[in-house]
């Protein structure tokens, strides 16, 4: 199958990669075409337009940083909605508001096309091993289609309902885990006096009914910097998880819905990327705040 990928940041390049590594053709666009390099050299086609990645593969995949990004994309002068549609699947993994889903998705709906949403929980190393977790939203005849694509990309694929639903429930669910990374730097900060080594502390941390199970993936990395050792790979950047507090935050103000731990959590989170760590991991919020506080 000719699929297309439109945006080819950390989860997206992963996403290709999953894809050809199960025998599809895969075209690639990004605005900053130096980061399909690696791709192209993989065995990706590289396009020149997202409307150009359209009219040349069946389906298309979108995965963008934020609203603004996903507007341009789709609204733009050499954007998806200037393709020819018809017929086409388009599936948006982006992590976006539930009324910009709502919306592209109609527009795309209204040119012929099937549009499904699909925001996926998982990193990098998931999407690499088809091993995303999928929430989505659309009309059951489109996630028909566009099933045989997601059941090779995700562990688990909840059709969550109408368009607007998926980008509900992942909001939802990266909440919790990011305001977590702050919570653990203030763990961190009252465990100070104990002076035990920073391995040992995570273990425990580690071995309690408050710790999400993303501290089995990141639990010793976390520990190694803590000990004086360079930040490793970034699976979910400072700046990207700043961008999904953000998005919750505006969502629940437009339904009312009060979100004072979100929000206090998103200050942190801006305080760090404006030190500098925007592409760092998020779990770099755990160890700026620890260590932060022992030099004060």
């Amino acid at each position: 199958m000719k699929i297309g990928v439109c945006g080819t940041g950390r989860m997206g390049s992963s996403i290709v990669q999953r894809l050809m590594s199960v025998g599809h053709e895969v075209g690639v666009w990004n605005r900053n075409s130096a980061k399909t390099k690696p791709l192209i050299d993989g065995g990706a086609k590289l396009f020149a337009s997202p409307a150009e990645l359209v009219e040349g593969c069946d389906v298309v995949i979108v995965i963008l940083l934020n609203d603004a990004a996903t507007e341009a994309v789709y609204r733009g002068s050499n954007g998806i909605l200037k393709s020819n549609l018809a017929g086409k699947l388009v599936i948006d993994m982006s992590t976006v508001r539930p009324d910009t889903m709502k919306s592209i998705g109609t527009s795309v709906a209204q040119q012929g096309a099937a549009f499904v949403e699909c925001p996926v929980g998982g990193s990098t190393g998931p999407a690499r091993e088809g091993k995303l977790f999928g929430f989505v939203g659309g009309a059951k005849v489109d996630v028909i289609r566009a099933m045989p694509v997601l059941e090779q990309l995700c562990r688990r694929v909840e059709h969550i309902g109408e368009l607007g639903s998926g980008a509900t429930m992942k909001l939802a669910v990266n909440l919790p885990l990011l305001v977590y990374w702050q919570a653990l730097g203030e763990a961190l900060t009252i465990c100070k006096p104990l002076n035990l080594p920073a391995d040992r502390l995570i273990d425990i941390l580690s071995d309690t009914a408050g710790t999400p199970t993303a501290m089995k993936g990141r639990g010793a990395a976390i520990a190694r910097v803590l000990g004086g050792s360079p930040m490793g790979e970034t699976t979910f950047g400072v700046s990207a998880a700043k961008k999904d507090l953000a998005t919750a935050v505006q969502f629940g103000a437009s339904i009312h819905a009060e979100l004072p731990v979100t929000e206090s959590a998103l200050a942190c989170f801006e305080e760090a990327e404006a030190a500098g760590l925007g592409d760092a991991d998020a779990t770099a919020v755990s160890v700026r705040w620890a260590q932060r506080l022992t030099r004060s």
